[in-house]
C-alpha cells in the first residue's frame, strides 16, 4: 500500500462542500519494511488496519475506493502512520486508523478506528459515514 493522492471529480454524487481535503491515515508504516511488517502481522497475529481493508484488496487498490473518491469530489490523501507531519500527529495521536478532515487550515478527526472498523471492507459504507459525520458538524 503506497501512499497516494487522488482528486475526485464529483461525478455521480454530490461533492462535499466546505472541505479542503480528507486525510486517511493507515495503522501501518509505509516503505518496504513497513509493508512486510504489516503483512507478517496480518498473517501470523491476525492484526489488520480497517482503512487498509477499505482501500485495498490484498496488494491491489479496490476499484470501489476510486469510485468513492470520485464521489466525494475533494482531494483525498492516504498516509501511513510514519508519514504524518507534526500538526497531523498532534491531532491524531494514537487513534489509528483514522480519517481527518481539513477545513480552513484546521484539522479534525472525522472518523476514528471504531467507525472505520464498522465499515468492514465496504468503501461505499465509508462514503456514507463520511457524509453523515460532516452533516452532523
Amino acid at each position: 500500500m503506497a501512499s497516494s493522492e487522488h482528486r475526485g471529480d464529483g461525478a455521480g454524487a454530490e461533492p462535499l462542500v466546505g472541505v479542503d481535503q480528507l486525510i486517511g491515515i493507515y495503522d501501518a508504516d509505509g516503505g518496504l519494511l513497513g509493508e512486510l511488517r504489516y503483512a507478517f502481522g496480518r498473517v501470523f497475529s491476525g492484526g489488520h488496519c480497517a482503512l487498509c481493508d477499505l482501500t485495498h484488496r490484498g496488494v491491489r487498490r479496490r476499484a470501489e475506493w476510486a469510485t468513492v473518491v470520485d464521489h466525494l469530489g475533494v482531494p483525498v490523501v492516504l498516509l501511513h502512520r510514519n508519514e504524518m507531519d507534526s500538526p497531523l500527529r498532534r491531532v491524531v495521536g494514537s487513534r489509528l486508523p483514522t480519517i481527518v478532515v481539513a477545513r480552513d487550515a484546521e484539522l479534525e478527526i472525522l472518523l476514528g478506528p471504531e467507525e472505520l472498523g464498522e465499515c468492514g471492507a465496504d468503501p461505499c459504507d465509508l462514503e456514507r459515514r463520511i457524509r453523515l459525520a460532516l452533516a452532523g458538524r
